[in-house]
């Protein structure tokens, strides 16, 4: 029976919500190994100039802990 372990993250990215979710696991994956999923909780982008400027998301990346 494989075990999964579930950390949050944060992320952005100055082109899209989607490379933001890929910056988050590509940064998770430097220091775990196994990564299943990305679950996107909250998605937030900030806005100068009428235009967005970051996009940000909050996200759970769930991995296969060792031995599962």
């Amino acid at each position: 029976m494989a075990v999964l372990k579930v950390i949050e993250v944060l992320a952005q990215s100055d082109k899209s919500w989607e490379e933001a979710a890929q910056q988050a696991v590509t940064q998770a994956s430097k220091s775990v190994h196994g990564i299943k999923s990305i679950y996107i909780k909250e998605m937030e982008a900030t806005v100068e100039n009428n235009r967005i400027v970051n996009y940000r998301i909050n996200g759970k990346v769930s991995f296969l802990i060792d031995g599962s």
